[in-house]
């Protein structure tokens, strides 16, 4: 192995008596205050947009999940705590490119006025950042808790209107199926007992991102095997569907009886507070004879990451901290100058 790659020792404590583990302490305390640095410049630059999301994470409904994104993220990189202290942030010269196509896509956003690539390109240099300061070695080994921060971005909207139309379709089988005689003309379903809309917050969108996003979590945290993971992705997004075009024939086939003002009222208590915790608690039950591993044992080990050929490779286009952290400084700098160029003619 180089002299200059990282020393894994079979066991013993994480930081042994060797020079090198003694000074990984400092190393790290000096890489997290570049990283500290590096992320307050991209989140200048980009603080209109991160204003943005905490306020739909905090007041929309739809999004109030993402309030434990970040939670869930630290408590991943905790998870690999242990198998961090085992090597040393090395800054990587190309994590500065995924920092630039962030901020890109970030100023695109802005100009188009498209605020869901403005907030992926806020994320996405916060991302960048964490790869072009900690480094490869780094960026392997917390690469689900990194990933993860995707959804830090509010997104769903797009997918109203066709969940509206499932929902409308599975409801009007079901009521049919079940005796009731109904019409349907779009979203419109016309019964004896009244005329029901599948509205926007009855698309069942807010169950699904939120379950979409706890199934990532555990995906990746239980199973190893692709097939399992791919699998119950698509329970997770399948499964909720369903489920959602079932609550809506439910609120249907009671307004039959029990009128459509009790219907409603039932439907929004059980939807809100019994039903998204039953269709969870299924799912993971049905997964559970199938769990592989546990969520300490995510991803890869530090030995398993230094004994890649290609990390090594990657690994020869390194900077140091001051450049990595600089070149964002930079970049940044050029990414708000367009971006307030741009704003009198009401591009940005």
């Amino acid at each position: 192995m180089p002299p200059d790659s990282v020393s894994l020792s079979e066991a013993g404590p994480v930081w042994s008596n060797d020079q090198g583990a003694a000074a990984r302490p400092l190393v790290w305390r000096r890489s997290l205050t570049w990283l500290g640095l590096a992320i307050c410049l991209v989140a200048i630059v980009t603080f209109r947009e991160w204003g943005e999301m905490v306020h739909q994470w905090w007041s929309i409904d739809t999004y109030t999940h993402i309030l434990l994104v970040p939670l869930i993220g630290l408590w991943l990189v905790w998870l690999k705590t242990g198998e961090l202290a085992r090597i040393e942030p090395r800054p990587w010269g190309a994590g500065l490119f995924v920092v630039a196509a962030a901020l890109g896509l970030w100023l695109t956003g802005r100009v188009t006025g498209m605020n869901l690539v403005a907030h992926a390109g806020a994320v996405g240099a916060l991302q960048g950042a964490i790869l072009a300061v900690l480094g490869v070695r780094v960026g392997v080994l917390i690469a689900l808790p990194v990933a993860y921060l995707a959804f830090l971005v509010p997104f769903g909207d797009e997918i109203i209107p066709p969940l509206q139309s499932i929902t409308a379709r599975l409801a009007i089988a079901l009521t049919q199926v079940s005796g009731v005689p109904a019409v349907i003309d779009g979203i419109y379903i016309d019964t004896p007992a009244g005329l029901f809309i599948v509205a926007e917050e009855c698309s069942g969108v807010k169950f699904l991102i939120a379950m979409v996003t706890l199934a990532v979590l555990v995906a990746f945290t239980r199973f190893e095997s692709w097939r399992l993971r791919v699998a119950f992705l698509a329970a997770s997004i399948v499964v909720p569907v369903l489920a959602n075009g079932a609550r809506a024939w439910g609120t249907i086939y009671i307004a039959q009886f029990a009128g459509i003002e009790f219907a409603v009222g039932f439907d929004h208590i059980f939807y809100g507070w019994v039903f998204f915790a039953l269709v969870v608690a299924c799912l993971l039950a049905g997964a559970w004879p199938f769990f592989e591993i546990e969520p300490e044992e995510y991803g890869l080990t530090a030995r398993e990451v230094a004994e890649r050929p290609w990390v090594a490779r990657l690994e020869r286009h390194g900077v140091s901290a001051s450049v990595a952290v600089a070149a964002i400084a930079v970049m940044a700098l050029c990414a708000g100058f367009a971006a307030a160029l741009l704003a009198p003619y009401g591009l940005a």
